[in-house]
C-alpha cells in the first residue's frame, strides 16, 4: 500500500503541471492592464481590494481567459499520460479493449475521434465565451 493511490497521484501529478502554467497566465493577465487605471482608481478614493475586484481583474480576464482555456484543452489531452498509471481514463480504455480483441489501429482511430470531438467542443466553448468578454473591447 503506497501513501497516495494511483488517481491521487495523477491528480497531484497533472494539478503541479498545471499550476505553472496558471499562475504565469493570471500574473502575464494582471500585468497587462495599465497602471494608469489602478492611479485613477486610487484617486477617486477606491480601496485596494475593490481596485483590484472591480477594475483590474475584469480586463484581465480579457487576456487570461484565452490562455486559461487553452491550458484547459492541453490539460484534457494530456490526461492520456495517466493512462500508463492504469487509471480509468479514455486512453487506457482504449487500451484495455484492443489489448482483448487484438483490434489496434480501429480503436485507436476511435480514441482519436473521441479526443478531437471533445477537443472541438471546448474550444467551440472559448469561443463563445472570449466573445462575451469583447464585448467592451471593440467600442
Amino acid at each position: 500500500m503506497g501513501l497516495v493511490g494511483a488517481m491521487g497521484a495523477a491528480v497531484l501529478g497533472l494539478a503541479l503541471h498545471q499550476a505553472a502554467y496558471a499562475a504565469e497566465i493570471v500574473r502575464g493577465g494582471v500585468l497587462a492592464v495599465d497602471g494608469g487605471q489602478l492611479e485613477a482608481a486610487a484617486a477617486l478614493g477606491i480601496p485596494r481590494l475593490r481596485q483590484l475586484r472591480r477594475i483590474v481583474l475584469p480586463q484581465a480576464a480579457r487576456s487570461i481567459l484565452p490562455n486559461a482555456t487553452n491550458e484547459v484543452i492541453s490539460l484534457f489531452k494530456g490526461t492520456s499520460i495517466v493512462s500508463v498509471m492504469a487509471i480509468g481514463e479514455l486512453f487506457y480504455q482504449v487500451q484495455v479493449i484492443y489489448g482483448r480483441n487484438g483490434r489496434v489501429v480501429p480503436l485507436l482511430m476511435v480514441a482519436t475521434a473521441w479526443y478531437v470531438l471533445l477537443t472541438t467542443v471546448l474550444s467551440v466553448l472559448q469561443h463563445y465565451v472570449e466573445r462575451h468578454f469583447a464585448k467592451g473591447a471593440t467600442r
